[in-house]
């Protein structure tokens, strides 16, 4: 399987280069576009005289940037087939860095870690599980199994999807121990290993590791600029699902993590469009979807737009960490598929955090104090950034968990390493990639008290005053073309 990319699908990506010279603006272009993950790795490059044509330079100028490529690591090139998009392998070993780097066991106490997007439990948590413990007594001459989930749960979370949109019986819905075990049990239950399975680049490392370990063969489907306002390159979405023809999707269309995007009607259903025309099911996370900091509208569940799309929720990350609830919502003809994989892996899930679950979800809006708060600390992120590290770059976003933030230059992986050294853990960009790249990327949470996060901004601009500056000048702006 090879994905190949159209010379004029290049040149929408590259756009206006520096062409003093032209051949080293067009390397360091498209040196940005592989390590943002826009051209996924693999991908086969336009030949020299379509780009030749496509941008209006000389066969000369795409030989040599195509050459110095090459050289970075950045490309490879094969004898009788083309060019390929390539991971250094320095950025394939801070992946590898960045992933060890979040070993819970690293922590200190005392530190700050921003390597995780849950804080503290919401508002009501605590009455909740009193009032659950009262409920408990009547379900223990049962033997507690319920592989399904809770009926009463699953109809509260089924009336929540006919609200917004989506009419869903109770009967759709598989209750499981948070939303990345729902993942894995859609993958067991409905994929085979080496299928393939697109996950959006960048992503939700612990569902590409998820994924991963199911045996799924994993592509990588670009987003756009992380700091425009398009989210997801449809055009290059739509590239990858007919050249690679997929099992799988894997997609967070409300405020995609690490980006915050969200996804609106319109996109959604030429998402489902592209979807349908592969043959390509949608695992649709949706762990986000009530994270909403403002009052607009929030668009129609994904699976609105296509009927075969599975869709994935949890109560954990505005609940509670510790509240491991979350939920499948299946197509009529897989639940018995889905429900029998689940009975091969666990039996059920915890009946008290079920009812906990249950009684949260039936308040009118339950997570409303949560909300409250994330708006708050969100934007005293956002400002002590503005404030100690003006060169840093970021768009705000209207839900999620928290801010994905570009470095002028450096490695993200290497300031991850030395912030670590205060007593603060944050989490580099190459974790959320599939292939490596990254680099000059990073997820910055704001799920913490407000004066941790300032605290945590400031050890940050500390470090960051003694990170050489190896920096190399693209359309006016400082990068590193190798981390």
């Amino acid at each position: 399987m090879h994905r190949t990319l159209a010379p004029e699908r290049l040149a929408a990506l590259v756009g206006p280069i520096d062409r003093d010279p032209a051949y080293r603006g067009l390397c360091q272009a498209l040196q940005a576009l592989i390590g943002d993950g826009r051209i996924p790795i693999g991908t086969r490059l336009p030949s020299e005289r379509a780009v030749s044509q496509a941008l209006g330079v000389s066969r000369n100028t795409v030989t040599r940037a195509y050459a110095d490529l090459a050289g970075s690591g950045f490309a490879s090139a094969r004898q009788g087939s083309g060019t390929y998009a390539a991971a250094p392998p320095e950025h394939r070993r801070a992946h590898d860095r960045a992933l060890r780097s979040l070993d819970p066991l690293h922590a200190q106490r005392g530190d700050i870690d921003l390597a995780c997007a849950a804080g503290s439990a919401a508002h009501g948590i605590a009455a909740a599980y009193a009032r659950a413990l009262e409920e408990l007594p009547a379900y223990l001459c049962s033997d507690g199994y319920l592989p399904s989930g809770l009926p009463a749960l699953q109809a509260r979370i089924a009336g929540d999807y006919t609200r917004r949109g989506l009419p869903t019986d109770a009967a759709q819905i598989v209750v499981t121990s948070g939303a990345l075990s729902a993942i894995g049990i859609v993958a067991r239950a409905l994929s085979r290993p080496g299928q393939r399975i697109t996950v959006e680049s960048p992503g939700y490392p612990n569902a590409i590791e998820a994924l991963r370990l199911g045996g799924a063969q994993l592509v990588s489907s670009p987003m756009a600029d992380p700091l425009g306002e398009d989210g997801w390159d449809m055009a290059g979405i739509e590239a990858t699902l007919g050249q690679t023809a997929p099992r799988f999707a894997y997609l967070i269309a409300d405020f995609q993590n690490p980006t915050g995007f969200l996804m609106d009607d319109a996109l959604r259903e030429r998402y489902a469009a592209a979807l349908r025309a592969a043959g390509t099911v949608a695992i649709v996370d949706e762990t986000l979807q009530a994270t909403r900091l403002s009052t607009a509208p929030m668009p129609l569940p994904f699976a609105r737009h296509a009927a075969d799309a599975i869709t994935v929720g949890s109560a954990s990350k505005l609940g509670w960490g510790g509240l491991r609830v979350g939920w499948i919502r299946a197509p009529r003809d897989q639940v018995e598929r889905i429900v029998a994989t689940r009975a091969q892996m666990d039996l059920g899930s915890s009946l008290f955090d079920q009812l906990v679950a249950c009684e949260l979800l039936g308040a009118d809006d339950p997570w409303a104090a949560r909300r409250a708060r994330s708006r708050n600390q969100r934007d005293a992120l956002a400002g002590a950034l503005r404030e100690h590290l003006p060169d840093w770059r970021f768009r705000l976003p209207d839900g999620g968990l928290s801010l994905w933030v570009q470095l002028p230059h450096g490695s993200a992986t290497r300031l991850a390493a030395e912030v670590e050294r205060s007593g603060l853990r944050i989490t580099p960009g190459p974790v959320f990639g599939v292939d490596g790249g990254l680099d000059q990327w990073l997820r910055l949470p704001y799920a913490r008290p407000e004066e941790q996060l300032v605290e945590a901004v400031k050890r940050m601009a500390t470090a960051w005053e003694t990170m050489p500056s190896l920096t190399a000048t693209r359309r006016g702006r400082t990068r590193l073309l190798i981390a």
